[in-house]
């Protein structure tokens, strides 16, 4: 009965294993894509201009292109051989010198997932281009010129999840616009969170002071009772030892006295 039971379970095992692997099969479908001609020759050119492009993982054979490291000024002509990658997953131009222009390279990336722009000189011309990119998930625009005009271009990105603006011009209505318009995304920052963050730590400042307040009010009425007792045993002392000199004045008094009718006797 035993071996039966462990003989079901192990086939058991196997089926879920199977599926498992169907499963992650189903959610990788560039596990076996090829590169065309065209792709390699741009990825080579990529590489040529001092871009990075590595395959996303062993069973996932997109590519994250990356600008951000290379050796000397990159331009929007760097980006004219991106166009030609359709299996494109990420790409990183932080810091580079891309414009409004050199954007227009990106319109057609239909598998785009993530683009790091921060500190490029971009637009809100230059993101017109990016509403095509209908798999963007995370969007990052730190430290551009970038305002609220952008956010329409940006509406129809349903996928949106994560969306950077530190330092740009886009003001807190924006943010609420567009996140009206992209359920479930998340602002960086976002001024609404930030508000209470802002109270919530107001909260507990307060709370926290409130607290350290009632400790040493606490403290201080301790100290005030255990003062009083201290002066009220050394009152107490005090007369206890008034009155013990007072007997024994007496008794000398009262020995001299005796001591006096002896004489007188």
């Amino acid at each position: 009965m035993r071996n039966t039971t462990l003989v079901a379970g192990l086939a058991l095992l196997t089926v879920l294993t199977a599926n498992s692997f169907a499963e992650d099969e189903k959610e990788a479908p560039y596990a076996d894509y090829k590169a065309t001609d065209a792709e390699k020759k741009a990825i080579e050119e990529i590489r040529r201009l001092g871009g990075s492009v590595l395959e996303v993982a062993q069973n996932d054979k997109r590519v994250d292109v990356a600008f951000h490291l290379a050796d000397g000024k990159v331009e929007d002509k760097h980006l004219a051989p991106v166009k030609q990658l359709s299996h494109i997953h990420s790409l990183n131009l932080r810091g580079t010198e891309i414009t409004d222009a050199g954007l227009a390279n990106l319109s057609g990336l239909k598998g785009l997932t993530r683009l790091h722009l921060e500190k490029t000189k971009v637009t809100d011309a230059g993101i017109a281009h990016l509403k095509s990119l209908e798999s963007l998930e995370y969007l990052n625009l730190y430290a551009t010129a970038v305002t609220d005009a952008c956010l329409d271009n940006l509406a129809s990105l349903k996928k949106l999840k994560k969306f950077y603006i530190w330092q740009s011009k886009i003001s807190p209505d924006g943010v609420k616009k567009i996140k009206s318009a992209v359920e479930g995304l998340v602002v960086v920052p976002d001024p609404e969170v930030q508000k209470r963050l802002a109270e919530l730590a107001a909260k507990r400042k307060a709370e926290a002071e409130a607290e350290a307040k009632k400790k040493a009010e606490a403290e201080a009425k301790k100290k005030a009772e255990e003062e009083k007792k201290k002066k009220a045993e050394e009152e107490k002392k005090k007369a206890e030892a008034e009155k013990k000199k007072a007997e024994e004045a007496k008794k000398k008094e009262e020995a001299a006295k005796k001591e006096a009718d002896k004489k007188k006797e």
